[in-house]
């Protein structure tokens, strides 16, 4: 036993304290699991670069014939369906109930258009994703009738002047689109199927069939469009639609779907309820009438950059098999190594001595 005057230490104490820092030994922390570290030789790389050429220059080219294969009509009608008279002052006689807005459109489909042909429209510089716009919403009120009364978020579109609900609450709802379009072919009426265009999850689980629109578009100030009182929000599917905001401030929107062909050459006549207002923040609608492939609408962009990347590859691993054939290098070659390497020459003309490698 050390003297308590010598002040000695146990050194099997101290032999304890340092054993309980000590880390559980395991092979995750010792980094002694197994690893696969690949030696990226140039036949690898080669193989590799010729792999993402082979198969991203078909996918980019097969891309681009379907989406060639699309037939897309695109007519923009919000300044030409404003009467020479309000031309100074668009918002005037959009604002005014008092004028008509009624407004015909045609053109002609330059190729057949196989049913089903989808009719969208498109909004520019209308920004949905704003922070403010995008959370004034109550995805409680949506789902279910004991939530009616829960306007949280929903500013400033919450409540009436009296304070009751408004259903559906927000700014998303309040700002519904309401410009309608009827159709027309050599005076034959074209129906439009308005049915199944919302996602199926969004009718299921987002918006309750117990739920009812009460005191919407009720106030002074009416936003857009109005809803059916006597139909659930999941039936509702143009709220719906309109309710899944854009990422960008230039989208379209499902409205509906011509189940008959178009064929080339037929005049379409569109009447068309001009009554949305863009005008006030400088916005543009536009009519759109497309059909789709197995790839889904036009979309240019995906196989030019399949055909990119895909042709990028193909180049690099021909370059690399030109170099690899011209100038061979032995794998591992430790001589090409920098500080193996003859140095330049000093200003006084002498050489220093190369470093052999010690390896």
């Amino acid at each position: 036993m050390a003297d308590r005057g010598t002040g000695g230490t146990n050194p099997d104490s101290s032999e304890a304290h340092e054993t309980a820092k000590k880390p559980r030994y395991s092979r995750f922390s010792q980094q002694e699991l197994p690893a696969f570290k690949p030696i990226l030789t140039p036949g690898w790389v080669i193989t590799a670069f010729l792999a993402i050429g082979v198969v991203f220059i078909p996918i980019g080219l097969a891309s681009l014939f379907a989406s060639q294969k699309v037939v897309e009509i695109l007519d923009r009608y919000d300044s030409d369906c404003i009467p020479a008279t309000y031309g100074w002052n668009p918002v005037k006689y959009i604002q005014d109930a008092n004028t008509n807005k009624t407004c015909t459109r045609s053109f002609v489909v330059p190729k057949q258009m196989k049913a089903p042909i989808y009719i969208y429209y498109q909004l520019t510089n209308f920004y949905q994703n704003h922070r403010r716009y995008v959370k004034s919403r109550n995805d409680k009120q949506l789902r279910s009738k004991s939530q009616v009364g829960t306007t949280d978020g929903c500013d400033p579109e919450a409540v009436t002047s009296g304070k009751q609900p408004i259903v559906p609450c927000g700014l998303i709802a309040w700002s519904l689109f309401n410009d309608t379009y009827k159709f027309s072919v050599d005076n034959r009426a074209i129906d439009v199927n308005k049915k199944d265009i919302a996602w199926k999850s969004d009718r299921d689980q987002k918006f309750g069939s117990d739920v009812y629109p009460r005191n919407f578009q009720s106030g002074d100030l009416i936003g857009g469009g109005k809803l059916n009182n006597s139909l659930p929000l999941n039936e509702q599917e143009d709220l719906i639609v309109w309710m899944r905001t854009a990422a960008f401030p230039t989208f379209r929107k499902l409205y509906g779907r011509i189940e008959v062909d178009l064929e080339a050459n037929e005049r379409i006549t569109v009447v068309i309820e001009n009554n949305y207002n863009t005008y006030n923040f400088g916005g543009q609608k536009s009519l759109v009438l497309s059909t789709t492939t197995w790839m889904g609408g036009r979309n240019g962009f995906l196989g030019a950059a399949y055909l990119t990347v895909g042709g990028l590859s193909l180049f690099l691993a021909i370059s690399f098999i030109l170099v690899y054939v011209v100038k061979p290098r032995p794998l591992g070659d430790p001589s090409y190594l920098s500080w193996n390497q003859s140095s330049a020459d000093n200003n006084d003309g002498r050489r220093t001595p190369s470093v052999t490698s010690s390896i």
